[in-house]
């Protein structure tokens, strides 16, 4: 792509309807992301996993973004946006299709391998969206276009999280206190395997779309760097290393905590409700973090970066705390019922850890873009190096989660109602780190985020 060609960028329709396609790419990676959720419990319950085996589902969509992030990089830097928009999607679909095969595999592995090549194509497509929606149109107006991606980035979250309950956690298998048969499990996996498949089949579908709209994307792009920086020079600023701890510790929070919700609202000394309702609780955690990012993004305006990160960072830590401090607690109650999506539960004093679990996404709102900018305003590594260590980091999602569910299965050889409760100082660590960042990065020289700095740390 020439730079004449990317300089010129003409507007109207042609570039109102390239931002319509590159947003929407925003809201199908979270959906895709967040699917996997509802879908660590299906296959804990049809494949008889442990906690830990259960979270092999998280550390193998997760460990995508450690593992591709440079061939990302490398393939976009090599044929365009447009080109890397479509494999993505590829990828995807290629994803869902494997997933698909369990049906006549009948092997966890196969979900597995498919949720890898469908976070590799997830990976592609958030090297790719992420610069390019910024550089589409007035660059005064890159911001809104972020935060209005961003907007439906979290409403397909909410969307992924809500939509796998109803058809992943579907049949009879998920009721409560059930003994599971194998024609149950077999139907929940057929339920598990066409879901993916209707998936794929409607992503094919877009992938098509962009395909035909190709050049219209590729005439909205920026130039391509000559020689993009690798990564790895990053490892040469403490700032890029601090803050990618940070990404790796947030990401991991997160992805831990909302995996881990519908296990822990389900409970009896919790919210008492069957998989599916919990399952649609849980996703109020994206929710609540949509409503901060908007909260958060205005409040920036006249707010320090880095008081709001350390007042998120002390709310997330907080609130893990009420989550750890009540795993003893009796499920008192506390008068009158509750009707949560058709199901009639009795309020507890149960309510109480488990809206603390949920109201954590309120406060996970802003800590990813705002280590990232206070990272890039730090780091001594040129910007797209720093940017791109931070984007390998994500793979703590995977790693992270893998620690929580070790963490639930030890507990429970002692705590067989708690542990789960307990389980929550995996996440704890980690907002405690968010935290120090935070007062640390207060102190730190501060400079404009450009390619090729070297003062400071």
């Amino acid at each position: 792509m020439s730079n004449s060609a990317t300089a010129s960028k003409p507007g109207g329709a042609g570039l109102l309807l390239a931002v319509v396609y590159v947003t929407a790419l925003f809201f199908i990676w979270a959906f895709v992301t967040n699917l996997v959720d509802p879908l660590v419990k299906s296959m804990m319950v049809i494949y008889h996993l442990s906690n830990l085996e259960a979270q092999l589902n998280q550390f193998a969509f997760f460990i995508a973004y450690g593992i591709m992030s440079i061939p990302s990089a490398w393939y976009l830097s090599k044929y365009g946006y447009a080109n890397s928009i479509i494999l993505g999607l590829i990828g995807i679909v290629a994803g869902c299709l494997i997933a698909f095969c369990t049906a006549f595999a009948h092997s966890f592995v196969t979900v597995l391998v498919g949720l890898f090549v469908a976070a590799s194509g997830i990976t592609l497509l958030q090297v790719a969206a992420n610069p390019l929606i910024a550089s589409m149109g007035d660059m005064k107006g890159s911001s809104v276009r972020l935060n209005l991606s961003q907007a439906f980035n979290s409403m397909g979250a909410y969307a992924g999280g809500s939509f796998g309950a109803v058809f992943l956690l579907k049949g009879p298998l998920f009721d409560k206190n059930i003994v599971p048969t194998q024609m149950m499990k077999d139907q929940g996996l057929h339920f598990v395997t066409n879901v993916y498949l209707d998936i794929a089949v409607v992503f094919a579908i877009f992938t098509l779309a962009v395909f035909l709209v190709r050049n219209t994307i590729t005439a909205h792009s920026p130039a391509m760097p000559a020689n993009p920086e690798s990564p790895f020079k990053a490892f040469s600023s403490k700032w890029a290393n601090l803050g990618s701890i940070g990404i790796f510790l947030y990401v991991g929070a997160e992805v831990c905590v909302i995996s881990s919700l519908l296990f822990f609202l389900e409970q009896t000394q919790i919210l008492n409700v069957p998989s599916q309702t919990a399952g649609l609780i849980a996703p109020y955690f994206m929710l609540f973090a949509m409503i901060g990012r908007f909260v958060g993004s205005g409040l920036m305006t006249f707010i320090k970066a880095t008081t709001m990160l350390t007042v998120v960072a002390l709310g997330a830590t907080i609130l893990c705390l009420i989550v750890i401090f009540t795993y003893h607690m009796a499920p008192t109650p506390m008068g009158g019922t509750v009707n949560l999506f058709g199901y009639q539960t009795a309020i507890t004093t149960g309510f109480i850890p488990g809206f603390a679990a949920v109201l954590i996404g309120l406060f996970n709102s802003i800590m990813f873009p705002t280590i990232f900018t206070l990272t890039l305003e730090r780091s001594s590594a040129p910007a797209s190096a720093t940017s791109g260590l931070m984007c390998m980091a994500i793979c703590g999602g995977g790693f992270i989660s893998i620690a929580y569910g070790q963490a639930v299965d030890m507990f429970l050889h002692n705590f067989p109602v708690g542990a789960r409760s307990l389980a929550f100082i995996v996440p704890l660590v980690c907002y405690i780190y968010v935290l120090w960042f935070a007062l640390a990065a207060r102190k730190a020289p501060v400079h404009a985020i450009e390619e090729g700095v070297s003062a400071g740390h």
